[in-house]
């Protein structure tokens, strides 16, 4: 029986080493390609190519698209312990979301998020 185990232990090892060299050989042949894709389709350079493509795909998305739009991204919020105990405090008073929101600095769906790890809302029935 020791002798089944050690030897689908060293068939298992073969089998790791063949695929490392087939995802190497893959990783290989996907530079190869994507490398001549510019010159199949008649660009000179690599630039080129990319700017029609993104041309084609109807222009950049997120960042750049923001930047069009003159709207800024948002930075996630990082919800501290303060701004937990702060949603708390508010929820208690009787504010509402979209005001514990706005005086907490946060989304309102992080103040709901917040509210329910709290269990400060009621179960839906």
């Amino acid at each position: 029986m020791r002798l089944m185990v050690t030897e689908k232990i060293k068939e298992l090892e073969a089998t790791k080493a063949r695929l490392v060299k087939l995802e190497h050989s893959v990783a290989v042949a996907l530079r190869k390609e994507l490398a001549s894709l510019p010159a199949s389709y008649g660009f000179d350079s690599v630039g080129g190519f990319i700017n029609a493509v993104s041309a084609a795909a109807g222009g950049r998305r997120g960042k750049a698209k923001a930047a069009r739009t003159g709207k800024r991204r948002r930075r996630r919020a990082v919800i501290t312990d303060a701004i937990r105990a702060e949603v708390k405090k508010l929820a208690s008073a009787g504010r509402t979301g979209a005001e514990i929101a706005k005086m907490a600095g946060i989304s309102l769906p992080s103040v709901q998020n917040i509210k329910k790890a709290l269990g400060l809302v009621k179960a839906r029935k």
